[in-house]
C-alpha cells in the first residue's frame, strides 16, 4: 500500500564503522552545540535553503516510519505501520543518579527514555504516579512523578527514589507547577525558594523549562501548539544558571517581555496533513507506535530536523520519551509530565 524505502534509525547510524561519510556527519553534528549557546555569537541564518532541501528528500522514506498525531483511529488503524522493536538507548552510565538527571545530555548521544503510568496510587487514579527508565535490557530507573493531591493548581513532584515522592524529602530533585487554567507550566530545581536564599541567590532555586500550550482554535480537531523556553548554554556546554527573585522575573514573564537574554525558545515540531488519511502525522523513526494526542516532537526553528526531544505512546499507559543536548532528564520528564494535564483552554 506505502511501499517507500523507512528511513534509517539513529541505531543504525550509530553502529556504523567511521568512514569519510560518517567523520563529515560528526562534523556537522557539532552544529546543534551553537544553536542552543547564549552570551557569545549570535547564530546565523546558513542552512535555511539546505534544510529545505533536506525536507523534500526525507518525505520520499516518510511513510512506512510515519505515526498519525490525531486521527479517528478506526478509519485508518491499517496505516499505523507495523510494531517493530524499538532501537534502545545507547550504553550510558552514571555514578551518581542526582547529578545525571540535571545534567544536560551528552552532545551526540540520544537519551532513550521509556515513561510508565501507574493509575493504582490514590484516589482511584486521579493521582497516577509517572516512572522514568531508560529503555534499555536493564531498564535503569531515573525519576519518579505525581501530582500533589492539595494543591490549588497542577503541581508535580519529581524524585529520584520511585517510592518517596514527598516534598521534604532528600530524593526531591524538583518540581512542575502550573497556572490556573494548566496552559502554563514552570520546572524548578530543588534549591530554596528566593524567599529562603542568600542574598546572592547562590543557593536560591533554579527555573530549568517554562512550557506554554497555545490556544488551538481548531479544538480536539487539530494538533496541540507548544513552546518550551529553556536557558541557554555558555560555551563550555553548561546551562546558565536562572534564580528569578521572584515570579515577575521568571521564564514566562520574560518570554512574554520578549526579554530572552540567555534563553532558548522551542516549539513542537507541527504535524503535516495527509489527505488520504485526514490526520496530522510526524516520523518518529519506529519509537512511537499508537496514535495519541500528547504525541510531539520538539526542535529548534533554527534546524528543524534535530530532535531535540520526542514523546509518544506505545501502550495505554506506556510512552517513549527521547532527548538530546541541551536537554536534561528532568526538563524531558517534566515536559512529559505536563502533557498528561487536562487543558480546557487548549482542545
Amino acid at each position: 500500500m506505502w511501499r517507500e524505502a523507512a528511513a534509517k534509525s539513529e541505531s543504525e547510524e550509530e553502529s556504523k564503522p567511521e568512514t569519510k561519510t560518517s567523520k563529515m556527519k560528526k562534523k556537522s553534528s557539532s552544529k546543534p552545540a551553537s544553536m542552543f549557546q547564549t552570551g557569545g555569537d549570535k547564530d546565523k541564518d546558513k542552512d535555511k535553503d539546505k534544510d529545505k532541501k533536506t525536507k523534500k528528500a526525507k518525505s520520499n522514506g516518510f511513510w512506512l516510519q510515519t505515526m498519525i498525531i490525531m486521527v479517528n483511529v478506526s478509519k485508518i488503524t491499517s496505516l499505523i505501520p507495523l510494531k517493530e522493536e524499538r532501537a534502545p538507548s545507547p550504553p550510558i552510565e552514571f555514578d551518581n543518579l542526582e547529578e545525571f538527571v540535571l545534567q544536560p545530555a551528552q552532545q551526540g548521544v540520544t537519551v532513550k527514555c521509556k515513561v510508565t503510568r501507574d493509575k493504582r496510587g490514590m484516589d482511584r487514579g486521579l493521582y497516577p504516579t509517572y516512572y522514568l527508565h531508560l529503555d534499555n535490557e536493564k531498564k535503569v530507573f531515573l525519576l519518579a512523578g505525581r501530582k500533589r493531591k492539595k494543591s490549588t493548581t497542577s503541581n508535580y513532584l519529581i524524585s529520584i527514589d520511585p517510592t518517596d515522592l514527598s516534598r521534604g524529602g532528600e530524593n526531591f530533585i524538583g518540581k512542575l507547577r502550573s497556572n490556573l487554567m494548566g496552559t502554563k507550566f514552570t520546572v524548578f530545581d530543588n534549591a530554596l525558594h528566593p524567599d529562603r536564599a542568600l542574598p546572592d541567590m547562590s543557593n536560591a532555586r533554579q527555573e530549568l523549562a517554562a512550557i506554554i500550550y497555545e490556544t488551538n482554535v481548531l479544538g480536539m480537531k487539530g494538533p496541540r501548539r507548544m513552546i518550551v523556553i529553556i536557558p541557554g548554554m555558555n560555551k563550555d556546554g553548561e546551562r546558565v544558571p536562572i534564580r528569578p527573585r521572584s515570579e515577575n522575573d521568571g521564564l514566562l514573564i520574560r518570554q512574554q517581555n520578549r526579554n530572552m537574554e540567555n534563553l532558548i525558545e522551542l516549539r513542537n515540531k507541527t504535524p503535516v496533513w495527509n489527505e488520504e488519511t485526514a490526520s496530522h502525522v510526524l516520523n518518529f523513526n519506529g519509537r512511537v507506535t499508537q496514535a495519541s494526542i500528547k504525541n510531539f516532537q520538539i526542535v529548534h526553528n533554527k534546524d528543524q530536523d534535530y530532535i531535540v526531544m520526542q514523546f509518544g505512546r506505545v501502550a495505554d499507559d506506556a510512552f517513549t520519551l527521547d532527548y538530546r543536548y541541551p536537554l536534561c532528564a528532568v526538563q524531558a520528564f517534566a515536559i512529559a509530565l505536563s502533557s498528561f494535564d487536562g487543558k480546557i483552554a487548549c482542545e
